[in-house]
């Protein structure tokens, strides 16, 4: 009967060693990198450039909306419903002027959307241009329905404007403020990626 001679390392002769397992490198994703700031002078530049733009922006929102307008007097009424004189303007049969009160007070809001994250990165993010809005626009309304003849507090003017900031701010503002005032700081699910990524570095160092 014929056997299999055995070598002195104890293996068997004519067959076939078995191959050593190949390890497959593992791909690691690069750390993420630091977002890439402007220099001190250009943003400081953006930042004026912004401010002079709020300042005229307000010159002009004063004109538009704080000049007497006596003849109104009879025709003008304060409204703190919210919706009233939106379903107002689209309840009358002339559409231009439909167009031209709401489409307005929307395009009179966008400036603030565009304008605020340049100022600084505090005044980013969508939450904070709504509210910087809303508190502007409505010392505006206060100081028209107080103040300037002929004219009234309306609500519905105060989230037309906000609408139209948070437009502004959705389509152009944002990345503006990202280029100028980019984050800095990572999110916190950024951080748990990267420090998973150490930990598992820490364990294949130590095997």
């Amino acid at each position: 009967m014929w056997r299999r001679s055995r070598s002195a390392d104890g293996a068997v002769e004519g067959s076939v060693p078995p191959e050593p397992s190949r390890e497959e490198p593992s791909r690691e994703k690069p750390p993420l990198e630091e977002p890439r700031r402007p220099g001190r002078v250009v943003r400081v530049l953006v930042a004026l450039v912004a401010l002079v733009g709020m300042v005229a922006f307000a010159i002009v929102l004063a004109r538009l909306t704080l000049n007497a307008s006596p003849a109104s007097v009879p025709l003008t009424h304060s409204n703190l419903t919210p919706g009233s004189s939106i379903r107002a303007y689209l309840g009358q049969p002339e559409f231009v002027e439909t167009v031209k009160q709401l489409g307005g007070n929307v395009l009179l809001g966008v400036p603030f959307g565009i304008l605020l994250p340049l100022l600084s990165r505090r005044t980013r993010g969508l939450v904070r241009v709504a509210l910087l809005t809303i508190v502007t626009m409505l010392f505006v309304e206060l100081v028209q329905g107080a103040l300037i003849t002929g004219r009234a507090f309306d609500i519905d003017d105060v989230m037309l404007n906000t609408t139209g900031a948070l437009l502004g701010y959705l389509l152009v503002g944002r990345r503006l403020g990202r280029a100028v005032h980019p984050r800095v700081r990572r999110r916190w699910w950024q951080r748990r990626t990267v420090q998973r990524k150490g930990s598992e570095r820490a364990l294949t160092a130590d095997r």
